[in-house]
Order: C-alpha cells, then sequence, then structure tokens
C-alpha cells in the first residue's frame, strides 16, 4: 500500500509542488501533448480542487495564494507559491486557494480521479 498523507493531519497542510523546468524525457513519460489545454486571461480567480491536478506551464505566470486574497488586503502579507511557463505543477486535492494570473496562462492539465468517482462509469 502507497504511503498518502492524511489531508485531516493538522500538522501538515497539503502543498502545491512545483517541479522547475522538468526534463524533457519526465514530460514524454507523463504523456503530456495528449492531455487536454486550458487557458486564461491575467486576473484574479479563485478556485477549489475537487480532485488532484497535474499541470504544466506553456505560457503564463501565476501566484497561487493559500489564503482568500481580498482586494484590499496587501499580497506581501500573504503565503503563496509561484509557477510559470516550463513548470510542472501538482495541486492536491482539496486545495482552495486564488490564482493571480499575472501573464495569460497556456497548459495542460490531468486531474486524478478521486477512488470513490474512479469505480463509477456511465
Amino acid at each position: 500500500m502507497a504511503a498518502v498523507s492524511n489531508p485531516n493531519s493538522s500538522s501538515e497542510k497539503p502543498k502545491i509542488v512545483v517541479e522547475r523546468n522538468p526534463l524533457e524525457s519526465r514530460l514524454s513519460e507523463l504523456n503530456i501533448k495528449h492531455w487536454p489545454k486550458w487557458a486564461c486571461p491575467p486576473g484574479k480567480y479563485r478556485l477549489k480542487f475537487d480532485a488532484e491536478e497535474t499541470c504544466y506551464f506553456l505560457k503564463g505566470k501565476v501566484r497561487a495564494y493559500s489564503k482568500e486574497l481580498p482586494v484590499s488586503v496587501s499580497v506581501l502579507s500573504l503565503d503563496f507559491v509561484e509557477f510559470a511557463a516550463g513548470d510542472l505543477v501538482t495541486i492536491p486535492k482539496g486545495i482552495s486557494c486564488t490564482w493571480e494570473v499575472s501573464v495569460a496562462v497556456d497548459k495542460y492539465y490531468k486531474f486524478e480521479p478521486s477512488s470513490s468517482s474512479a469505480s463509477s462509469s456511465s
């Protein structure tokens, strides 16, 4: 059985993992060129991830804030992670964050099915 982090554990929160400039062999192994593509213009987006997402950024620059990003709050006081073109990013299931997109995004993405929905098909 594989080790899985417990999302209910108070000692460690799930974190966004950024792999900077992965090797082409890694991207080929993941078969990313067969994943769907998604794009968005610059702006602020509140997102909740109901499944783990792995994505590879072709273009763009994002700051993902771990807390809500109210318009009146200074962004310097909040925790964030940055990712951009050339990054392979894994976002765990259950994360809620605000994406501040400074450069329009174009990415490949793949959602991992949850164990409860993976067994159901139509």
